[in-house]
Parts: structure tokens; sequence; C-alpha cells
């Protein structure tokens, strides 16, 4: 099980057609075409627009949270080279066994399945290899797409107040989605025990 402020670094998850992996600094270019879209900064708190500057600043704040074990931010890829995406594990309560998760795929990669794999492996190994027993997503509920991601993987709608969050683009009004056994529960327990023989449960 993790311990309170402290994250295994580095790691890296292969599984369902996607490989996390932890960013590059060489990754910088690919960074910034991928986050540097309308609707990544619709729906987060991304600076708008998203230059090489925002993309250095992004991947030092990654490095460091990384290695100081605040938070799981890996690179969706295919393969392992090219990043499609970002998958991501933070705000960990240990006393609870809770953390949040979030994930962006570019719009050129969209519609095929990747973000979902990517939560999903994140997920199980979050459930399996750190001991999280409640992982929560935050959705604006006009966010179509990804509320399908959310409810493809198993989670669910907790009927918690709606959270305000600040971005470029104005407002907006996060729903709480829990992860629960029910609808993707079969394919996350596949995941979560893949991960767990493959990294084992590391604290």
């Amino acid at each position: 099980m993790t311990t309170a402020g402290r994250l295994p670094y580095p790691i890296a998850l292969t599984g369902d057609g996607v490989t996390l992996r932890e960013w590059r600094d060489e990754d910088l270019d690919d960074l910034v075409e991928l986050l540097d879209e309308p609707d990544i900064a619709r729906w987060t708190p991304m600076p708008s627009p998203f230059d090489l500057e925002a993309g250095v600043a992004y991947l030092k704040r990654a490095r460091q949270s990384r290695a100081s074990g605040q938070r799981i931010q890996l690179a969706i890829t295919l393969d392992g080279g090219r990043p499609i995406g970002e998958v991501l594990l933070f705000g960990v309560d240990a006393g609870l066994r809770e953390a949040e998760l979030g994930y962006l795929v570019g719009a050129a990669h969209r519609r095929r399945g990747h973000a979902s794999a990517a939560l999903s492996l994140l997920s199980g190994y979050a459930r399996g290899s750190l001991g999280l027993s409640r992982l929560l997503l935050r959705i604006d509920p006009a966010n179509t797409a990804s509320c399908a991601v959310a409810r493809r993987c198993g989670y669910r709608l907790t009927g918690e107040p709606p959270i305000l969050q600040e971005g470029p683009y104005g407002p907006s009004s996060l729903d709480t989605w829990e992860l629960v056994s029910a609808g993707g529960g079969a394919r996350l327990e596949r995941l979560r025990n893949v991960a767990a023989r493959r990294y084992g449960r590391r604290g």
C-alpha cells in the first residue's frame, strides 16, 4: 500500500494496447501539440494558448511532482514512444485510501479507446499495487466524451455536490464519479491482476 505523500517512481504500465510511461524532456514538442487545443483548454485548467514556455514549465512540474512522490503523471503511448495523451493520479489520502484520477487524449487519437485503456490500466494499478480503495474522477457533465470514458471504465456518479473549477474559458462545474464494481469492473479486475503480477505491490 502507498504511504502519505509518497508514490512509486518511476513506473511504466502496459496493457490493452497502450503503454503508460514517465514524461521525458524530448516529449516537449508533442506535449505542446497535444495540449494547445480548444477542447483541452475548455475542460481543464491548462493555460491557453499552450506554447513552448508553458510546455517547459509543465514538464518541470511533472518531473518534480513525480520525483517527490506527490502524484503519478504518465504519458499515454501506443508502444512506449510518442505520447498521445496523459493519465494521472493525485490527491492521495492514505488514511481514506482514496485518490483522484484524470486523463486526456490528443484530438488526432480520440474515439479509439485509448483514454479508456489508460484509465482502466492506472485504476487497476492504483487498486492492486497501491492499495487504494476509493478512486474518483471530477468531470464537467457537458464533457460527454469524458463521461462516456468514465462510465465505460466502471465509474459511476456519486451524487456529491458539484465542484467549481476555474479555467481559461471561465468556470466549470465538476461532478464526482467513483469507481464501482459494475460496468467496467471485469475489465478493471483483469488489468489490476496483470499489474499486480507484473509490478507487485509497491509502496
